[in-house]
């Protein structure tokens, strides 16, 4: 009886084994996925890759400190769109980035160049320590000097007048 058992149970591992390997053997192709869909684009992983880096250095407009992939905004998830949709197409990073500035402005880019236009943006900053220095200095120079000891006649004259 005891053989029986050790018998059935052998063949239950077996069979419970071999279930659970034939579906991961038949189904290779989908368990290793060669094309990704984002944000109603499908790409590859490279594809992809490459969309997030350029994500990574644009701005989001409306969140204005995140950046296009960190970004839950509507306009972000636009941009995301705009970015996967020319990567398919075949624009390189920079032509992307480009068209990106040219049409939303310099301000897109999370690290805009040092430019004229950019200047106030990257100075601002030291202009801004600059201005409170000098208020600090301001205000410390307005503060009056302690004034000086009473004179002796003084101290007899403030004793006189308080008894």
């Amino acid at each position: 009886m005891r053989r029986w058992l050790v018998l059935l149970f052998a063949g239950l591992v077996l069979a419970c084994g071999a279930a659970l390997a034939a579906p991961a053997s038949s189904s290779s192709a989908s368990a290793h996925p060669t094309s990704i869909t984002r944000d109603g684009v499908k790409l590859t992983f490279a594809q992809e890759a490459r969309a997030e880096a350029i994500g990574n250095k644009l701005r989001c407009l409306v969140c204005q400190n995140e950046t296009v992939e960190n970004s839950q905004a509507g306009l972000a998830k636009q941009f995301r769109t705009i970015i996967r949709r020319r990567v398919v197409a075949g624009d390189s990073n920079r032509q992307i980035i480009d068209f990106m500035v040219k049409r939303y402005g310099i301000y897109v880019l999370l690290k805009p160049p040092f430019r004229p236009e950019t200047w106030l943006l990257w100075l601002s900053p030291a202009l801004a320590a600059l201005i409170g220095l000098a208020v600090l200095l301001f205000a410390r120079r307005r503060r009056r000097a302690a004034p000086p000891p009473l004179s002796p006649e003084e101290t007899d004259r403030l004793k006189e007048l308080l008894s």
